[in-house]
């Protein structure tokens, strides 16, 4: 997956380049700061940052990186926050493009990041989530075999925009709702039909003396067969109107063969597919070369979002993969959610699984 958003400490995270957000001096500050000098050896890395000397907001440094699972740290100044005015999108802006072209300079195939700014520099983490996805997506759509990892320590240094949280969890919850409802309705409906069945009042009470013929009509329907049965046949046995034999001559179009068809009639390269699905290229090779491949469901949903199926385009693309939207998961949900509010960005849709704890697509 070339674009990947984790819950865990950046300096556990195994890159080739590990982003360090910064002092612009040669200084040890607080925060991922600190934990990326004691991690990769506290007076070894400080020796190296004082050869670079001032990095100005917005640039980037590159330095070893020690004990570190990388083989490089990229060192980058992030914006203080002022009140947006003053330059802070761009600068932040800056820090990413920065240090993903220096990570690419340098040969590396992946690069770590934290979520600049938004410790002590109070950079509002809703606005820096949505920079950080731009840029990554940005970069990501002009380079080919290269993986981001956005790290985000805990729960609280990170958030999506509120209205849109709120406008998805209110969605979850109306459809969970409703699904339970329509299965309460489903199960009195079979509970209905089966005392119907059950309970049979006496020719009697159904058909008086006067009503013979109604009765003699009632009783003579009620003895068919649900079945069409074949005078041909031996009593008892069943004819369907269709063979097995016919149905699979009626077969549609594999999974393959609708995405391909998809693909063409949308006019996209698959390159431009692969890259908004967030679809590494030899998963997608797979898929083009093999017309028995199977995918699993998220690679169904990220398709689909990139090629901005509608939501009976997706439920159809979903059946021939052999899965189908379901009312009671959290994922299906979301996507859901996403389709039918016409959100197709890849970036901000697994910005949203994330919150929720579910799969990235």
């Amino acid at each position: 997956m070339p674009f990947e958003l984790i819950r865990n400490d950046i300096t556990l995270v195994k890159a080739d380049a590990i982003v360090n957000s910064a002092n612009p001096e040669p200084v040890v500050g607080r925060g991922t700061d600190s934990s990326i000098y004691n991690a990769a050896g506290y007076e070894k890395l400080l020796a190296e940052r004082k050869k670079i000397g001032t990095i100005s907001p917005g640039e980037a440094a590159v330095t070893k990186a020690f004990d570190l699972k990388a083989k490089f740290i990229i060192h980058t100044v992030g914006p203080v926050w002022i009140d947006g005015k003053h330059g802070e999108l761009e600068t932040l802006a800056s820090c990413y493009r920065k240090c993903m072209r220096l990570a690419e300079q340098l040969g590396c195939t992946s690069i770590a990041f934290p979520l600049i700014s938004t410790g002590v520099y109070g950079f509002p983490k809703d606005k820096a989530l949505e920079i950080a996805l731009r840029e990554i997506e940005t970069f990501l759509m002009d380079t080919e075999d290269f993986n981001v990892i956005l790290v985000v320590y805990d729960r609280s240094s990170y958030e999506i925009s509120s209205s849109l949280n709120f406008n998805v969890r209110s969605f979850i919850s109306d459809r969970m709702v409703e699904s339970k409802a329509s299965d309460y309705i489903n199960e009195k409906a079979a509970f209905s039909y089966q005392r119907r069945e059950s309970f049979r009042p006496s020719s009697s009470l159904l058909f008086p003396q006067h009503k013979k013929q109604e009765k003699a009509d009632y009783m003579e329907e009620a003895s068919k067969p649900d079945f069409p049965v074949s005078s041909a046949m031996p009593l008892g046995s069943i004819s369907f109107e269709f063979s097995v034999e016919d149905v699979l001559r009626k077969k549609s179009e594999t999974f393959q063969e609708k995405l391909l068809s998809l693909i063409d009639e949308r006019g996209m390269s698959d390159p431009e597919v692969y890259k908004k699905a967030n679809m590494d290229r030899k998963l997608f090779s797979k898929i083009r070369s093999n017309p028995d491949y199977v995918p699993k469901k998220r690679t169904v949903f990220a398709l689909a979002v990139s090629l901005k199926l509608d939501y009976p385009e997706t439920a159809d693309l979903l059946a021939r993969a052999g899965y189908a939207f379901s009312p009671a998961n959290a994922t299906d949900l979301i996507i859901e959610y996403c389709i039918r509010h016409e959100i197709f960005n890849i970036m901000d849709i697994n910005a949203i699984l994330f919150e929720y704890d579910q799969s990235l697509l």
